[in-house]
């Protein structure tokens, strides 16, 4: 038996490319850990998914770094889509939950490679200004590193019906056409 529970509405849910490609797009999520007294906390963050992972930065402490460093499993978050639909009482959303593992990167080499991916993905093509803030800057933040074991999206049942009609009536299709 798996230890993360299989999506109730099965029909609604992402495929792992799907997930990924939302991960891939989206620049922040929100990263749920074990917190102060067992509460759970929950924090808004900027982060980066590259090779199956995703990366975080922090300030040296914290509510969040002190969470990490007590309980190592947690959740993260990314809202895809979010859009109400008043007069159909729904909203069309999509979304993405990883859990896993969640670790302060000790290693130097893996921290700096770490910082390179994180400034090449907000700061494209700056190779000159990414050294000189790494270099004056790396040595008073953390990087993290989130294992994903399990991954999981959902989308809301009217988006994956246009999708599958879509699908089914490319719009070159005049067979398809009312």
């Amino acid at each position: 038996m798996s230890e993360f529970r299989e999506m109730r509405r099965k029909r609604q849910q992402l495929s792992e490319e799907e997930s990924i490609a939302i991960l891939q797009k989206a620049t922040a999520g929100t990263l749920a850990l074990l917190g102060d007294n067992d509460y759970p906390y929950a924090v808004p963050i900027s982060y980066v998914y590259a090779d199956g992972r995703i990366y975080f930065h922090s300030a040296l402490s914290g509510h969040k770094v002190d969470a990490i460093r007590k309980f190592d499993k947690a959740s993260f978050c990314v809202i895809d889509q979010d859009e109400v639909h008043p007069e159909k009482y729904t909203t069309f959303f999509r979304s993405v939950i990883a859990f896993g593992r969640i670790h302060i990167i000790e290693d130097e080499a893996e921290k700096l490679a770490t910082a390179r991916i994180f400034g090449n993905r907000y700061n494209p093509n700056q190779e000159e200004a990414l050294q000189k803030e790494l270099e004056s800057g790396l040595s008073r933040m953390l990087m993290i590193r989130f294992d994903i074991e399990h991954l999981t999206g959902k989308e809301a049942i009217e988006l994956m019906k246009q999708r599958e009609q879509s699908q089914a009536c490319p719009k070159s299709a005049e067979s398809c056409q009312n």
